[in-house]
């Protein structure tokens, strides 16, 4: 294991909070060709609540022109029957899309909202045309708005330790973002390797400095599986003391579970029991939040009626997102 920078781990484990969460309804289906019904939207949800997650990113205020997938948010945030004790989050990237997220009556508003940044240069002028301090400058009036009317903010981090244009991003630039959102109001920071190009030491780097500005249950991970390093990233980054919070998976990620399922719950033996499901709404043996996931990521692709390659492959596409 990684144990270099792990700090107090057993400390850390036994003082996390049990929450899980997923955010594939909004990441996983943005990037789909073909529409997806509301109907089918709204069902992933509850199926997901009902396996006992805790956190679910529902969908994105954006522009339709750029996003059409997720044109009908507001009939998805409408029709979501909603659970006690699960967080609803959307992904508002302006202040328009905000005021969206907020136009219906308070019953139908988020309990979360995401805005992200990049800890690249490169990255922000290619992605949002603006660089990082233009980007904050940005985000500063939805987060505030935000706060003002007692909904939290997440924000995400994206190139944390490698950008597609710059190449290596050092943890200083982590730092460096990860201070600039804390300074405009921002609760909670995910460390993303976006290009999937993190390794267990680099990951740990980016974390320890975001965990300079943010406590430790304020911090959370996101690993693409590009290279093969999302599963041993996630053991870095959990024998810090971080307790899983997001399992994220592109196109539903349905075949996700052959390949990275039978290595997490392997290597879960011993480490913190955050990393275990919401023992109250399973079956017994059905515990572990990624056998929990299985039916409802199954179930949504069969919505979609796509294949998917051999599961060697449709777990490239997996994201582990830690908290």
């Amino acid at each position: 294991m990684w144990s270099t920078l792990a700090k107090d781990t057993e400390h850390h484990a036994t003082a996390l909070p049990r929450q899980t969460g997923r955010c594939g309804p909004r990441d996983g289906l943005q990037n789909e060709k073909q529409p997806v019904p509301a109907a089918v939207k709204i069902e992933l949800v509850h199926r997901l609540q009902d396996a006992g997650l805790r956190e679910i990113e529902v969908t994105s205020y954006v522009s339709p022109k750029w996003v059409p997938q997720m044109a009908d948010n507001a009939e998805v945030m409408a029709g979501i029957q909603r659970r006690s004790g699960v967080r609803y989050s959307v992904l508002t990237p302006n202040l328009k899309g905000f005021e969206a997220a907020v136009a219906a009556d308070r019953a139908l508003w988020p309990d979360e909202i995401v805005v992200f940044g990049a800890a690249s240069e490169a990255f922000s002028q290619k992605n949002i045309n603006c660089s990082i301090a233009e980007s904050i400058e940005r985000f500063a009036p939805v987060v505030q708005a935000a706060r003002e009317r007692g909904i939290h903010v997440r924000g995400a981090m994206s190139c944390t330790v490698g950008c597609p244009y710059e190449g290596e991003i050092a943890p200083e630039r982590v730092g460096y973002l990860a201070g600039l959102m804390k300074g405009i109001g921002v609760q909670h920071v995910g460390v993303a390797d976006t290009i999937g190009v993190g390794t267990p030491v680099k990951v740990q780097r980016a974390m320890e400095a975001a965990l300079k500005h943010y406590a430790l249950d304020d911090v959370s991970g996101h690993f693409h599986d590009t290279y093969g390093q999302a599963l041993g990233n996630t053991l870095a980054t959990l024998e810090m003391g971080v307790a899983i919070r997001h399992l994220r998976g592109r196109a539903w990620a349905a075949a996700l579970m052959p390949r990275a399922r039978p290595a997490m719950c392997h290597r879960r033996r011993g480490l913190p029991a955050a990393w275990h499901g919401d023992r109250d709404r399973h079956r017994p043996g059905q515990t572990d939040l990624t056998r929990a996931c299985t039916s409802a990521t199954t179930w949504g692709a069969s919505q979609l009626a796509r294949g998917y390659g051999p599961p060697q492959q449709a777990g490239r596409v997996l994201h582990v997102e830690l908290n």
